[in-house]
């Protein structure tokens, strides 16, 4: 690595395989005196590996403010610094943000080196054709908020692609069905290029019991990627609406769906599952 002035290397690292580190990105590791890691316990097996003798300093959400005057102090020294996650791109539903604007508000280079990214792993592999993706990581952790985000979500014409955690993906998925609908198909992505990788679609009304079918489904890290919604007909579009004026009205699901479907016309079955996404009904 050759360098005319000091700089911050972004540097995106294996998600889970060691193989898929760039020879660009080992080459930086080992030539930097300095990396700005997310988990210094957990990046130090890594530059072991790869015979580097950087030091390590800690840069993680709750001290991003300081990680960056610590880089920038390298940086003024004349020494560069690599930043890293634990896992993939920083600053994407990482940290690192931050410290980027910083260091290029201090005036120095920052030097992107593209590599893994969870997200647009699972996309490679999800089978989806739809053009347009909309990433949005972690959903909000409450209910309410989880609810709106998606709400306001929901029409975009586009796959939408999420993050999620273990602990939280069984009301994660019961929230992406109810407000999204059971028909949507979504792309179950777990612990992409590890031992136990798994990519399953499914229709969403299927998501939940398939990962209640076995414990070990709902272990490791998440993306999420819902396909677009269908564009719908005018005899489509018409029968949502009387669906919605009834249940704005207050009339039960099952009596909405009978209603809208003698009005219509419309498939009562189809009416009765829409009706229930509406409500936010499991």
């Amino acid at each position: 690595m050759t360098e005319e002035s000091p700089a911050l290397y972004v540097v995106a690292t294996p998600l889970g395989n060691l193989g898929d580190l760039s020879a660009r990105a080992t080459e930086v590791l080992r030539a930097v005196p300095w990396v700005a890691a997310e988990d210094t316990r957990h990046s130090a097996p890594l530059l072991r590996h790869i015979g580097s003798p950087a030091r390590l300093l800690p840069a993680h959400e709750h001290n991003e403010e300081a990680a960056a005057r610590q880089v920038i102090e390298r940086l003024a020294a004349g020494e560069s610094v690599a930043l890293i996650s634990d896992a993939g791109t920083p600053a994407v539903s990482d940290p690192g943000a931050r410290i980027v604007g910083h260091v290029r508000a201090a005036g120095y280079r920052i030097v992107p080196l593209p590599g893994p990214c969870a997200a647009v792993t699972a996309l490679s592999a999800s089978g989806l054709t739809v053009p347009h993706w909309l990433f949005h990581g972690f959903l909000p952790a409450k209910a309410k908020q989880r609810e709106e985000t998606l709400r306001e979500l929901a029409p975009q014409p586009a796959a939408l692609v999420f993050y999620e955690a273990p602990h939280r993906i069984l009301e994660t998925m019961a929230a992406l069905a109810a407000t999204l609908g059971p028909v949507r198909r979504i792309v179950i992505a777990r612990e992409l290029t590890k031992l136990f990788e798994t990519i399953h679609v499914c229709p969403l009304g299927e998501a939940l019991a398939w990962l209640d079918t076995d414990p070990n489904r709902q272990r490791g890290e998440f993306v999420l990627i819902v396909d677009a919604p269908e564009a719908e007909d005018g005899d489509q579009a018409e029968a949502g609406r009387v669906l919605k004026l009834l249940l704005d009205d207050g009339l039960p699901v099952k009596q909405a769906a009978k209603l809208a479907h003698a009005i219509t016309g419309a498939p009562k079955n189809a009416l009765y599952e829409r009706a229930l996404a509406l409500r936010g009904d499991k």
